[in-house]
């Protein structure tokens, strides 16, 4: 599986050989990688080097490193978590506003829903049809069921994204909704008027993906990020705006 690692740039061959080895499926989750021994010959580096690259490996995602006697680098099988965990931390460091995260939605969303529109088959609008039918539910039980609608929607926007057929939106897509929740709970609020409005917006999106219009979809999805963000922008304005005059007084 291995060879030996390049000696002018041992240690990124060592993270690379193993990487590209996840990546084909020659190594899959739950696989534990060779002992520290037999990995140290077969690349014929330092102990120090190889455990070096493991931990990069790990910090990746890529593996889990467990102690014991069944301890070893162990494949990890949810690398989505990662990187949507990375996308948290990169979102609170770099102070990512609501306008950005909308911007970035608006294109993502857009495309993704002008793809199933072109893509979506019988058996696909049916599985939508359900999902609308589980949230309609949940919008007539009120307020008290507010959870439950946005796990609702957030499987509709997922659905969306398989019906593109593009792992790449499918990811991206999973990411964007797994973070934004934290802004759902600070600045949508949790009442009839939003979640009617939020469910007529999957019902028009439903009702273009299945006509096939991919324009009239990308429109239709964009408008929906554009006018639910700016009642998050408001809201956020007036907490800041409250919280500026606590200070003050």
């Amino acid at each position: 599986m291995f060879r030996v690692a390049k000696q002018n740039r041992i240690f990124q061959d060592v993270v690379e050989q193993i990487q590209e080895a996840i990546l084909r499926g020659d190594l899959r989750p739950g696989d534990t990688l060779p002992p520290e021994r037999d990995l140290k010959d077969m690349f014929q580096t330092s102990r120090g080097t190889l455990r070096e690259a493991l931990r990069v490996l790990e910090q990746k995602g890529l593996i889990e490193i467990r102690l014991g006697v069944r301890g070893g680098a162990v494949v990890k099988t949810a690398m989505a978590d990662s990187f949507s965990e990375s996308l948290d931390l990169l979102i609170r460091s770099q102070k990512v506003s609501l306008s950005h995260l909308a911007e970035f939605r608006a294109g993502v969303e857009g495309t993704v829903a002008a793809l199933a529109a072109e893509r979506a088959t019988k058996a696909d609008i049916r599985m939508l049809e359900r999902l609308l039918s589980e949230a309609k539910d949940y919008v007539a039980a009120g307020p008290e069921a507010w959870d439950a609608f946005v796990n609702v929607d957030k499987r509709f926007h997922q659905a969306l994204a398989q019906i593109s057929g593009n792992p790449v939106y499918i990811l991206i897509n999973q990411m964007v909704h797994d973070n934004i929740q934290r802004y759902y709970d600070q600045f949508l609020p949790a009442d009839d008027r939003v979640l009617t409005e939020n469910y007529m917006d999957l019902c028009q999106l439903l009702d273009i993906v299945n006509s096939g219009d991919s324009r009239a979809a990308r429109q239709v999805a964009v408008r929906h990020v554009q006018r639910f963000n700016k009642v998050m922008e408001s809201n956020e304005q007036g907490l800041t705006a409250g919280s500026g005059r606590q200070r003050s007084a």
